[in-house]
């Protein structure tokens, strides 16, 4: 039944540091613009902060190790030291970027390849932090390419179940294995809104569920929106549905209107379960 998983999820805020990022390039580039910008999304309400040095949209090239590393780190370094008890995670795929990361003070590692390097598994086993999997085909710049899947849901489940057997058993504790479907990453239009849908199937594997729907390409096809930083509207109302279907953790770029929006939520959520408990017989007895 609809609201069955209903809680409250983590919103994870999102912190490029980037000139090429799909939706926000090159605004907070530089390691003051991206400290101030993650401060403020703390303040409005962000539970983690995923800061990347490495652009992912469709199409884009990769970078080297040191200049990703020479992006997030001063950033990492830059939050912690004005809130030291900020939860941080570093959006990369390279183990030795994730390494130098977690030596800065960050606690998750958002691994969009899903252990594309083979010394990312024993690195995140070793440090005991949570590891986000997500399902992509290819590479950002090919995997648009190669989108057709006989059974959409069953083969990112099979694909991130692999995942998680290669998570675990490089020592990866379970419970700190977060799934990711990949809105956007080697999907289709129809295909993004049947992966929000898939949620409960998702979280029926037994670990935490990501997703990131914020501003993407599919939320501009739905909404005829051409213009990623104004595509607020549609990604509040793919993180509720996100939400309402039982997500843990969603990955936004506009934290306060999330925050606000889930807030409402929440409230109307209660009083339904409230107004469907069931009446006592002895309700309002003397």
């Amino acid at each position: 039944m609809l609201g069955t998983h209903r809680h409250n999820p983590l919103l994870m805020g999102i912190v490029n540091v980037t000139p090429d990022s799909f939706s926000d390039g090159g605004r907070h580039a530089g390691v003051q613009e991206a400290v101030a910008h993650g401060l403020r999304l703390l303040d409005e309400g962000a539970d983690v902060l995923d800061i990347g040095g490495e652009s992912t949209r469709p199409g884009a090239d990769a970078v080297t190790a040191r200049v990703e590393q020479d992006r997030v780190v001063p950033v990492i370094e830059g939050v912690l030291a004005a809130r030291p008890d900020a939860v941080i995670s570093v959006d990369t795929s390279k183990a030795v970027v994730a390494e130098a990361a977690l030596d800065a003070g960050a606690r998750w590692v958002n691994d969009v390849t899903g252990l594309g390097d083979p010394d990312m598994a024993p690195l995140c086993a070793g440090r005991d932090c949570e590891l986000v999997l997500m399902h992509m085909r290819g590479t950002p710049r090919t995997m648009q390419a190669d989108t057709h899947y006989d059974d959409l849901v069953g083969e990112v489940i099979d694909v991130l179940q692999g995942r998680v057997g290669q998570a675990v058993g490089a020592g990866v504790a379970r419970e700190r294995v977060i799934l990711d479907p990949g809105l956007g990453f080697a999907k289709d239009l129809a295909d993004n809104p049947r992966l929000v849908a898939a949620v409960p199937r998702l979280r029926a594997l037994g670990h935490r569920v990501l997703i990131g729907a914020s501003r993407k390409g599919f939320i501009g096809r739905l909404t005829d929106v051409p213009i990623a930083a104004e595509r607020v509207h549609g990604s509040v109302g793919a993180a509720l549905a996100a939400a309402w279907l039982g997500a843990d953790v969603l990955r936004v770029h506009d934290v306060a209107a999330t925050a606000q929006a889930l807030a409402v939520q929440r409230a109307v959520y209660l009083a339904w379960v409230d107004a469907s408990a069931p009446v006592s017989a002895t309700s309002g007895a003397a």
